[in-house]
């Protein structure tokens, strides 16, 4: 099967780039804020099925930055999910938990009412409601802390930051399922097979399992590198940051599991196939 990938250097891309029959397009060859070069893309595009894993994901900086993040979260997947529309193709769309408020106490369902507290959420949800509002076979799917050997990610940081330190202080006040970009990207593509054979897409979420803290997740990371760094565990009010974030990231997955047959990542798994990886990269 050939698809078509936007965006080529981030976490769930380059993992995408490993499959066969993937096309990857960076922002040198695609400009997510060119709607008439978006549309010439996918007009001309050999492919069966279209998957977005561009995004602006500087959470913080979206909030000094807000037209430029709606442009490529907001604006640009509606253009994508248009052209792949009228020609028919399904468009699978990488969203995330930052589309809900993290009020609640249960994990999230993909039909419970959203309510984003950041600027990032708020265009991430305007990309869903464009992609939707498409009319085409489409697929979005919601995921959460996202790491990988590869990229800015929690994973890498607390490495080096464990290697440099003693002490760090985590927030231990959130919660959420630490996901795999390798694992988001085995299920996008078993997405996009079913759908170009028929079945239809919808909104879905896609996290790991079990769910932890921030300081949790940092206190595993430490304990797999073999690193005497201890974790501190803070509130969110101790660590202030210029976008809020949902207290509550837990997505529930069953839908996905129903429908494609796709189970939660175990994240704990690839966090020892990452970490080894990257010693490796250290000691090399």
């Amino acid at each position: 099967m050939k698809v078509l990938v936007f965006g080529r250097t981030g976490q769930v891309a380059r993992a995408l780039a490993l499959h066969g029959g993937v096309r990857a397009l960076d922002r040198h060859y695609a400009d997510l804020t060119d709607s008439a070069a978006l549309k010439q893309y996918i007009a001309e595009a050999e492919v069966e099925a279209i998957i977005n894993a561009a995004a602006y994901t500087a959470v913080d900086r979206a909030e000094s930055e807000p037209n430029l993040a709606m442009a490529i979260n907001g604006t640009a997947p509606g253009v994508m999910a248009r052209a792949a529309a009228a020609r028919g193709i399904p468009f699978l769309h990488i969203s995330t938990d930052y589309v809900f408020d993290g009020s609640r106490d249960a994990p999230w369902h993909p039909r419970d009412p959203v309510a984003p507290i950041n600027v990032y959420g708020r265009t991430k949800l305007a990309g869903e409601e464009a992609v939707r509002a498409a009319g085409g076979p489409h697929a979005i799917l919601r995921t959460a802390w996202v790491f990988s050997e590869h990229g800015s990610n929690f994973v890498r940081t607390m490495l080096r930051l464990g290697a440099e330190r003693d002490r760090l202080n985590v927030v231990g006040d959130q919660f959420g399922g630490p996901t795999p970009a390798r694992d988001i990207a085995d299920a996008l593509m078993k997405m996009a097979h079913a759908m170009v054979a028929g079945q239809p897409g919808g909104t879905y979420h896609f996290a790991g399992a079990p769910h932890v803290s921030w300081a949790e997740f940092a206190q595993h990371i430490m304990a797999e590198a073999g690193l005497a760094c201890t974790v501190n565990v803070i509130t969110s009010a101790e660590y202030p940051t210029p976008a809020p974030r949902p207290a509550n990231s837990r997505l529930d997955c069953s839908s996905l599991t129903t429908d494609f047959s796709i189970p939660p990542a175990d994240w704990q798994a690839e966090l020892v196939r990452i970490v080894s990886i990257l010693q490796k990269e250290h000691l090399a």
